[in-house]
């Protein structure tokens, strides 16, 4: 694989900005571009963004006439991936590597369906605690991906990756068993993003001993179930770590989910409990927390019109 030199990212949220402001930070402008169709550019260009305060702006292209890219980010919310693969269908070229940083288990086989299961490295961001309000980023903690390959043929695509995120600075791990990870983390998000959101609270609320705390480890330890129905050995030991992990963001601080729910926008439900009641039927496995959650949830989403 070629070194890679040129960055698209697809979704200007938490995250597409998180990676699109360091890149830019240690490898100029020139290096990484967000892609968007004509009405998004319009929004965009009104909007004055920052990043812990700091006003930042970067190139934002066409989708309609983009070029091919050698690296992808996919770092939109799983309703608007179906748009994104669209968005992109122009960045995508014959060695371009892909990864999403988007929540579930599911985002990178629907892209490997579209353009190839061999451009897409699994990947999971983890650690962050990014926060983003209207064009308002602020953080206190980066985070790291964990990336990994699904067969053998992908190492030296992997090399390359590893090489251009040493470049840019970005903390990665590289995993030996990457669907380990991947259901580690969908594992903590569907605790912690659907409680916060459905308990309105931070990182701390979900912490603290009481309903909400116990609420989260009980959404959690369904996904331990429903994992080894799948043959991923999730364990007790991979909650508590990731409790650890928890404990290490701002206390003040809440996922997307809950971001989404304040600003009353769609959450990711279906990608949590939705997934988590639809993957536990097939096993004949009960899943009473991450339904409470669902419907709470749903209940919560309704009232939004009617707060208009």
């Amino acid at each position: 694989m070629k070194e890679i030199q040129t960055t698209a990212i697809v979704g200007m949220g938490a995250l597409g900005l998180l990676y699109g402001n360091q890149i830019a930070a240690e490898l100029g402008t020139s290096a990484v571009r967000f892609i968007a169709d004509k009405d998004r550019i319009k929004k965009y260009r009104e909007m004055n963004f920052t990043v812990n305060g700091e006003r930042r702006s970067f190139p934002v292209e066409d989708c309609e006439t983009a070029a091919p890219a050698d690296f992808i980010i996919v770092a939109v919310k799983y309703n608007a991936l179906p748009a994104a693969l669209d968005t992109m269908k122009h960045c995508v070229g014959p060695d371009t590597t892909i990864i999403s940083v988007m929540n579930g288990i599911s985002s990178e086989q629907i892209i490997g369906e579209r353009y190839g299961h061999e451009k897409v490295l699994y990947s999971i961001a983890q650690g962050m605690d990014a926060m983003k309000f209207g064009a308002a980023l602020t953080y206190t903690k980066f985070g790291e991906l964990r990336i990994g390959v699904r067969t053998p043929d992908q190492a030296d695509r992997l090399k390359a990756m590893t090489d251009f995120l040493d470049r840019a600075k970005i903390a990665y791990v590289a995993e030996d068993d990457i669907l380990h990870r991947l259901w580690g983390k969908f594992m903590l998000n569907v605790g912690v993003n659907q409680t916060c959101m459905a308990y309105e609270t931070t990182y701390s609320g979900t912490l603290t001993p009481g309903e909400a705390h116990d609420t989260m480890v009980g959404a959690m330890r369904e996904v331990i179930a429903l994992a080894k129905a799948e043959h991923v050995n999730l364990t007790e030991q991979d909650l508590e770590d990731y409790i650890r992990l928890l404990e290490t963001l701002s206390p003040d601080g809440m996922p997307s989910m809950r971001q989404d729910g304040i600003s009353h926008r769609p959450s990711e439900v279906e990608m949590f409990a939705g997934t988590v009641g639809r993957m536990a039927k097939k096993h004949g496995l009960s899943t009473p927390v991450n339904d409470r959650l669902y419907e709470r949830i749903k209940e919560m989403e309704a009232q939004y019109s009617l707060c208009l």
